[in-house]
């Protein structure tokens, strides 16, 4: 019962208590002393020993409490009143030991023997009091001693009391689980009795789901009782709690599997509540029932049902939570019946231009799990123009996603009658303009998208070429780490985007030989510093990882590239100093690969120009690699000196080597340019090998891969 009607049934109580909200609103602004005020009027009036004015002023403490004033100090006054003969007074006292009692308070021991009192009252109110009350204060001790009156009570011939009873047990067994055992008998009792209270019914009902999600096998010789009220009720909520129970009984005992089915096949068929429908279908998926009779005629019969009303949730616009439960549940299914969540892939692809942000991420992973050779293209290309058309931001900047903001919704919700109409939401307005996209959502499209185009190996991809696009197309769209939550997990993941990405182009450039050419110019076209305004994020760097890739794939594949000498200007660019040691460290060993292909060529005479043009590029590698040197990355520093080394030694060579005089013939080119640094990154083809292929190497005989080689590493 709330206060303001409590208030209105006491006339000695209502004066004070709007006195004091009235006064609350007039002093707007001053509130804080006004309040404190109020305080010390309560603290007067609660010691009075007029218990009117004590149960007055009790009222209106509660009602502070609720603001966040503590009233804690005035435990031993709602004692006093909740002693009162006056049920109007006993009835405050007891409102205010549900508002401020802990199980710790120290009144509680004196409290004792005012509930078992009153929980053996003649007097119907009264008895109710203390049992409404017990859940919010019980502590072990006094489960223990307050069993024995609470007992009897279930055989109390006031249904509203045994309900609340068994309620009020439910609460002792979570507190002192040892008083289940003896209140169990008398509460299955009550369950067995075909002509208990369909009140009292549904209160077990509660009671028995919650206790057997704890321990589910204790409760299986409630089987047939559950089955027959599941079938024979009319009361809804009870039957979506006998559902859910069921869904946990099921893995134990898998005979129920076809027992239930006739009757939620039923259920879902007939049931107009929206609430109920879902709860059968999610049951079937969860309960393990779906799986169960796969491969049977009912089994395929309950899945098709299942599926053709999750689309019918679907296409109920205008009302985000049923699309969303409906999507929750196809994801379920989708594991065991791809080809039946398949056929209605339309209406699932358009929940991923929903409003709400939630519907698109479920309608994402959705769709990732149903994705195949003829639908992969068209669906990541919708994904893709979302990502183009939207706006980075989080989801709360657009007020569309604020559910509150749709004027004229009123909240409803199923009835428990069979004839219910459904519950619908007026339809929703739709924006004409694209959405602000969160970051999170953007990353969890790229994963998606990589996931569904590398899913074994490259299954259901018909056209490289354009999967060489997409990966290009997607740099542009990685999340801005700073845009990302401040810690360092946030941090990594969206680096990881960019990497996935660089990984991708690099795994299809190893493996699919004839796209080759075409993977490392989009590589060439990401590495050069002049594209990076186009093909990268407006802001931030957060696609900053797809660099390493890209580094190794100019590095392994130069004589694949378009313009190399771009490529190694790029390589040397100043800000290529400042990238992350991982990546700068895959810049440093690709450096000398795209300069002996830029240098290697035998043919040529060894002239004074092309002298020249080598002394410019070694002299820009030097100059790049020299401050590298005190780098303080141990593999930077190490390559930095090794090639460092290397162009000096090149460079020295090459001074001495005469050029080619107007009367001399073809000069050749020094040997160290030709053949000696070309013949350090040439050797076999790089293939892909299979993930097991390793495991298949016999190990050889007097190897010891196990004993540390040095104990004092460890």
């Amino acid at each position: 019962m709330t206060l303001s009607s409590m208030a209105r049934s006491a006339i000695m109580f209502e004066k004070d208590l709007y006195a004091l909200i009235r006064g609350m609103r007039n002093h707007k602004g001053n509130e804080k002393e006004y309040i404190q005020n109020s305080l010390k009027e309560c603290r007067r009036e609660v010691r009075s020993p007029d218990m009117d004015n004590k149960a007055t002023a009790l009222l209106k403490l509660v009602y502070l409490e609720m603001f966040g004033h503590d009233m804690s100090w005035a435990s031993f006054n709602v004692l006093e009143v909740m002693s009162s003969q006056k049920y109007l007074q006993k009835r405050v006292g007891y409102l205010a030991a549900v508002q401020t009692f802990r199980p710790d308070t120290e009144v509680l021991m004196l409290a004792e023997n005012l509930l078992k009192k009153d929980l053996n009252s003649p007097q119907l109110p009264t008895i109710g009091l203390p049992l409404v009350t017990i859940p919010h204060v019980v502590n072990p001790s006094m489960a223990n001693s307050l069993l024995t009156d609470l007992l009897p009570r279930l055989t109390h011939s006031s249904p509203a009391i045994r309900k609340k009873t068994i309620v009020t047990l439910y609460r002792l067994a979570l507190v002192y689980p040892e008083t289940l055992r003896p209140a169990w008998p008398k509460i299955k009792e009550r369950l067995l009795d075909e002509n208990e209270d369909s009140s009292v019914t549904a209160a077990i009902i509660n009671v028995v789901c919650e206790l057997g999600w704890r321990r589910p096998h204790d409760f299986l010789p409630l089987a047939p009782r559950l089955f027959e009220l599941l079938v024979q009720g009319s009361n809804n909520w009870m039957a979506i709690k006998i559902i859910k129970l069921f869904a946990t009984l099921v893995p134990l005992e898998p005979r129920l599997i076809k027992k239930l089915l006739p009757p939620l096949t039923t259920l879902i068929k007939t049931t107009p509540a929206m609430s109920l429908l879902y709860e059968c279908i999610n049951g079937i998926i969860q309960g393990g029932i779906l799986d169960g009779a796969e491969g049977t005629v009912e089994g395929d019969e309950i899945a098709r049902l299942c599926v053709s009303k999750l689309r019918g949730m679907l296409v109920v616009e205008g009302d985000p939570n049923l699309k969303y439960v409906a999507l929750l549940a196809f994801t379920k299914i989708v594991a065991s019946h791809p080809q039946l969540v398949a056929l209605h892939s339309d209406v699932v692809v358009e929940c991923i231009d929903d409003p709400d942000i939630s519907i698109r991420t479920r309608a994402l992973e959705l769709v990732s799990g149903m994705v195949d050779g003829s639908n992969l293209m068209p669906i990541v290309e919708r994904l893709l123009r979302q990502l183009r058309e939207a706006t980075p931001a989080s989801a709360s900047d657009d007020p569309i996603n604020d559910r509150g903001m749709h004027g004229g919704v009123v909240p409803s919700g199923d009835s428990d009658d069979e004839e219910a109409a459904e519950s619908l939401r007026r339809r929703e307005a739709r924006s004409s303009e694209a959405l602000p996209l969160p970051e999170d959502y953007r990353q969890s499209v790229i994963e998606n998208i990589l996931d569904m185009c590398s899913r074994d190996t490259y299954a259901n991809i018909s056209d490289f070429e354009w999967y060489i696009g997409i990966l290009v197309d997607l740099v542009g769209h990685c999340p801005t780490v700073g845009a990302q939550a401040s810690d360092s997990s946030s941090t990594k993941s969206t680096t990881n985007v960019a990497q996935s990405i660089g990984l991708e182009l690099q795994n299809v450039a190893v493996r699919v030989k004839s796209v080759r050419p075409e993977a490392v110019a989009a590589a060439q076209s990401l590495i050069i510093v002049e594209r990076r305004r186009d093909l990268f994020p407006a802001s931030g760097n957060g696609a900053q990882a797809v660099l390493a890739s890209v580094a190794w794939m100019v590095g392994e594949y130069p004589d694949l590239l378009p313009d190399p000498q771009a490529v190694l200007s790029s390589l040397l660019h100043t800000s290529s100093a400042q990238l992350p040691a991982s990546i700068l460290a895959i810049y440093i060993q690709a450096i000398p690969k795209v300069f002996a292909r830029l240098t290697s060529n035998q043919e040529r005479s060894w002239t004074a120009s092309r002298k020249s043009q080598s002394d410019l590029l070694m002299a820009r590698i030097i100059h790049f690699l020299e401050p590298l040197v005190q780098h303080p990355h141990l593999e930077v520093q190490e390559r930095a000196v090794e090639y460092l080394e290397l162009m000096r030694v090149t460079s020295e060579a090459i001074q001495a080597h005469a050029v080619e005089g107007e009367d001399d013939g073809f000069v050749d080119p020094p040997l160290l340019l030709t053949q000696a640094i070309p013949s350090l990154f040439m050797g076999q083809e790089l293939n892909p090998v299979a993930s097991g292929a390793l495991s298949k190497v016999p190990l050889t005989d007097g190897l010891d891969l196990d004993t540390p080689i040095n104990d004092n590493l460890q």
